[in-house]
């Protein structure tokens, strides 16, 4: 039998490692391949913003990524504050917070941004009860007043008393959350209260809590934010998250009744509450940019005079950095 020579058996094995490390090379390229997504997308959802009910309850994040094999979580913010406790805790990849609450985390250095804006609300306003001697925000001076620390209502307090020359050392505040804060209310405990909806809604409806003191201006956008390293590795999914959000967005403003009914359910009140709620939300503008920019730094300059941001921050170039319209304005081209 003719002998196979060294040379051609060398050359063999040497082919054979060839052909294994062209294997296994596919095989990792493939394996990168289907991990260019997350494993998980992390969402949070909130009753103080609507399209986020409409997100988890009709499966929208699931019906997107049902094909690539992404587990969708959900996680309720009671606030902006525990919003932003998450993101920056890494527990969210995307969190439903007011637009003055991010920049406070943001000037802080949470690692965030925000993509999309979920609504226009006046979801805030200082309210006390049907039989109080308060009328007007000078009347607050000296009194006790319940606020969530890092949020929306908390900001528009401390802006309402920049108004009228008072600061946050003229009255006694009271951190609650904003359950909490309406029925510290209700019971007598507050003299008012920087209230949020729904709990501003019911109280004005089953209590016959007074608004004594609104104004839209002051209230800020409804900000959905991303963490910035999700942002840099997956801005496709981010963009994709964003069409959900889309879809959630027109339906609530074709369907005012279920989306109404949804929240009533989700948020366990009663249907008129929801209802109020609803109708001091705008829909409309789902892009962030000059408008949201304008009023986070006019916020951002009075929660620097009042000593919450540091004095050596850089308020327009922090909103900046905070409000990044890119993602968004390729998705919606309306």
């Amino acid at each position: 039998m003719k002998r196979i020579p060294w040379i051609d058996v060398r050359s063999f094995v040497a082919l054979a490692l060839i052909a294994a490390l062209i294997i296994s090379a596919g095989c990792s390229s493939s394996d990168a391949s289907s991990k260019e997504g997350p494993d998980e997308i992390r969402v949070d959802y909130a009753y103080y913003s609507p399209t986020s009910l409409v997100v988890k309850k009709q499966g929208l994040l699931e019906e997107e990524f049902e094909d690539e094999d992404i587990n969708i979580e959900y996680v309720l913010s009671q606030g902006s504050n525990k919003a932003l406790e998450f993101l920056n805790s890494n527990s969210i990849d995307f969190g439903s917070t007011a637009g003055a609450a991010a920049l406070m985390a943001k000037a802080k250095g949470a690692p965030i941004k925000n993509v999309y804006i979920y609504s226009k609300p006046e979801w805030t306003a200082l309210v006390t009860g049907k039989d109080s001697s308060i009328r007007s925000v000078e009347d607050l001076k000296g009194k006790k007043v319940a606020a969530t620390l890092g949020t929306d209502p908390y900001i528009f307090l401390l802006r309402s008393l920049n108004e009228v020359g008072l600061t946050q050392d003229d009255i006694e505040l009271v951190n609650l959350q904003h359950g909490d804060g309406a029925s510290a209310l209700s019971t007598g405990q507050v003299d008012a209260w920087a209230g949020l909806d729904p709990h501003m809604a019911r109280l004005e409806l089953e209590t016959g809590a007074e608004l004594f003191y609104r104004n839209a201006d002051l209230n800020t956008y409804g900000f959905l934010n991303t963490r910035t390293d999700f942002a840099e590795k997956y801005p496709e999914h981010v963009k994709r998250v964003i069409s959900v959000y889309e879809k959630a967005r027109k339906w609530v403003i074709e369907h005012p009744e279920e989306a109404a009914e949804l929240l009533a359910e989700e948020a366990d009140i009663q249907l008129d509450v929801a209802k109020k709620q609803l109708e001091r939300n705008d829909f409309s503008s789902p892009v962030p940019g000059e408008e949201q920019k304008k009023a986070i730094v006019e916020a951002g300059n009075v929660l620097q005079k009042g000593e919450i941001i540091e004095p050596d921050a850089d308020i327009e170039t922090l909103t900046d950095e905070l409000i990044d319209p890119s993602f968004a304005e390729e998705v919606i081209k309306n």
